[in-house]
């Protein structure tokens, strides 16, 4: 990912969502420490019943061996098991503990990255291997202890692992000579390493791809461009892999106009990009696409940091990671953009009135509060406990950071002020998150204890539809933010993803049919709309065809009317019972939050818990929910309907970012012809 000088620009004009590069092959690649006795380490599929050991040259007769890692296929071993026990990982392995080889795939993919790049022994220079940054003057003498330690330890690690390998041949390279060519290999990794996750999202190992192609596309926190990880399976199954294969790059490199030449490209690296590529034919591949319009000569950017964060949690991440402050304009814009903005904004409620800028305690109460909803989701995801996690999160959400909790980690009473989130603080969306996956935990905790008790039936019904209603909340909340930062459009099309899949399942849910006698949903239109034009798109196949911006626009506009006219008719009934989810009175319009009426959270709560709870605006509330039969029907047919909806624009979007053959995308549409034909 290099250093700032370094950078790649628009060859042509390009629209949103095209490709941008060929699958670029990986200049080094490691399986993570935990998956090598369950994946290829080539190709990094899942391996067969009858896996195969690497191919032990002479010097390592299998006898005395052990495989450190195995392969799929024959291929896989022929390819990659010479460079396994050239590039000594097969003697890193040998020689880690167990407790710190659980952390290697950094250190193997280093050792690869020197063994593919002869000519990095030979250089006295330790600041770019083969035309990467290695960041070693940045990262090995940092004030961080454990940033410095990690990379010292690691550079021994690999040296003494290259040592063992060399143990029989006179090496060219004294102990500091190969400790300094380790430790900036693992500084390049470090720098310019990318996560290879694919399919469910899941995090298989480490990859770096080389400079000129896409690890000199730098970082902007509203960036142009995305990428998308390919592994060999995946594009033998596309039936554009040979045009894919020859396409040419859309982008070219450049740097500082100090050192550039007439054609842009800087005089000190066109030895790099006139060379051969060195590296592996095989591995993971990458691909850069477009999410915006990018003019000839603009520079391409991607984010090394997650969008949703505010400023100062992206730049305390890109330092911690990189060593560089962002000053993209998002990041210098002053004031904050409005999204930075709300993305942090903390409310403070002194005795019955509220103010933005009081508060002697605001940024403890910051960190209380970030402690708080982390120790809640820790309980989920590390304990299992999904019922406290939903209570806590609920808790803080509805009532503000509780006064015990200030009292306790403060030392000091503060009984007349309460601290409460923006409903799209960046925590706020976090505790979003986890609520629908917690919910969804609960209700299937509860059928699966007491399947056969009505009165649980009712209880599991009701965490399934307030799981439905945070994801939809969700999926609004960063809808509402795409509107400013049109780089959300990845997140975006996850969150409406999960959104469909959430309420589709819930209404083909046999719960409906225990609790009230329904109708079958299976004559119901699945993906036609007369206001939009998203079923016909997909029915024709026309998803995935060159998008325009204003046709995206015009897409993007009559399915958020859409949505809207089903979000009223269903809204009322997901949010039964639930104080905090009741707030919003429309999950997709979020301008009340500017208007003096509701210029905090504290008014919000206060105006909802003062409204009587059997008002006309919701029907459900004098009344059990399984009882109101005059509209469940119509009503599961509206959510089964906007369900199919969130599907259709998820993929929609999702096809734009990463295109048709991505796992989002299949993933969406599979869901789409599951419902079709139940």
């Amino acid at each position: 990912m290099g250093e700032m000088e370094m950078m790649m620009r628009g060859r042509e004009e390009i629209e949103m969502g095209e490709d941008l590069t060929r699958p670029l092959p990986p200049l080094s690649f490691s399986l993570h420490h935990s998956l090598l006795l369950s994946h290829c380490s080539s190709c990094f599929s899942p391996l067969p019943s009858s896996p195969l050991p690497p191919i032990f040259p002479p010097r390592f007769p299998p006898s005395n061996s052990n495989p450190k890692i195995l392969y799929c296929s024959s291929q896989c071993s022929f390819s990659d098991s010479p460079l396994h026990f050239s590039s000594a990982e097969h003697h890193l392995l040998c020689l880690l503990p167990s407790a710190a080889a659980a952390d290697s795939s950094d250190l193997r993919a280093a050792l690869r990255l020197l063994e593919s790049n002869p000519a990095t022994r030979r250089s006295s220079s330790v600041s770019r291997i083969a035309g990467l940054s290695t960041n070693l003057h940045k990262l090995a003498n940092d004030d961080e202890e454990e940033v410095a330690a990690r990379i010292r330890d690691g550079a021994r690690a690999m040296a003494a692992a290259r040592r063992m390998r060399d143990r029989d041949c006179s090496g060219e390279e004294s102990e500091g000579e190969e400790e300094a060519m380790a430790a900036a290999a693992l500084c390049a990794v470090l720098t310019n390493g990318v996560e290879v996750q694919v399919k469910s999202g899941r995090t298989l190992g480490v990859a770096v791809y080389g400079g000129g192609g896409f690890s000199w596309i730098n970082h902007s926190c509203s960036p142009n461009a995305c990428y998308r990880i390919s592994l060999h399976s995946d594009l033998q199954t596309t039936s554009f892999l040979p045009d894919h294969e020859t396409a040419a790059m859309r982008i070219v490199p450049c740097c500082n106009k100090e050192t550039q030449t007439e054609s842009g490209v800087c005089s000190n690296i066109i030895s790099v990009l006139s060379t051969k590529e060195c590296g592996c034919s095989y591995g993971p591949r990458i691909i850069v696409r477009s999410i915006k319009r990018i003019q000839k000569g603009e520079e391409v950017t991607v984010a090394y940091t997650d969008l949703l964060q505010p400023k100062s949690v992206r730049q305390s991440d890109l330092w911690s990671k990189y060593r560089f402050i962002c000053c993209c304009s998002r990041c210098g814009s002053v004031p904050p953009t409005y999204m930075d903005r709300v993305l942090e904004e903390i409310s403070v409620v002194n005795g019955n009135s509220s103010s933005s800028d009081s508060g002697f305690y605001r940024d403890k109460a910051t960190q209380m509060l970030t402690q708080y909803i982390d120790d809640a989701i820790s309980d989920y995801l590390s304990i299992g406990d999904a019922q406290s996690c939903c209570e806590k999160l609920d808790h803080v959400l509805t009532r503000g950071l509780p006064d015990e909790q200030l009292e306790r980690n403060e030392g000091t009473s503060l009984p007349t002020y309460t601290y409460w989130l923006h409903p799209l603080h960046h925590l706020s969306l976090n505790a979003y998150t986890t609520l629908a996956s917690a919910y969804k935990t609960c209700s299937n905790d509860m059928l699966a204890l007491f399947s056969e008790a009505n009165e649980n039936l009712c209880v599991a019904f009701d965490m399934s539809r307030t799981s439905v209603a945070y994801s939809l909340l969700l999926a609004g909340a960063t809808n509402h933010l795409f509107q400013f930062e049109p780089s959300l459009i990845a997140s975006v099309a996850n969150y409406w993803v999960s959104a469909g899949e959430s309420l589709s399942t819930f209404a083909r849910s046999s719960m409906w049919r225990e609790l009230i006698p329904l109708s079958s949903l299976s004559s119901i239109i699945r993906h036609n709309c007369l206001k939009c034009s998203l079923g016909n798109k997909y029915e024709t196949g026309s998803f995935h065809s060159q998008v325009q911006y204003e046709d995206f626009a015009h897409v993007s506009s009559k399915f958020l009317d859409c949505v809207t006219d089903y979000m009223q008719k269903v809204w009322h009934l997901l949010v039964h019972g639930c104080n905090h989810l009741r707030v919003f009175k429309d999950p997709l319009d979020f301008s009340w939050l500017v208007t003096a009426k509701y210029s905090s959270m504290w008014e919000i709560c206060s105006h909802c818990s003062s409204n009587n709870i059997g008002s006309n605006s919701d029907i459900y509330e004098n009344i059990p929910l399984c009882e109101a039969q005059g509209c469940t029907t119509q009503v599961r047919i509206h959510l089964f309907q906007l369900g199919v909806h969130c599907l259709l624009y998820g993929a929609y979007l999702s096809s734009i970012c990463f295109g048709k053959h991505s796992y989002l995308t299949c993933h969406a549409q599979n869901i789409l012809d599951t419902v079709e034909h139940d």
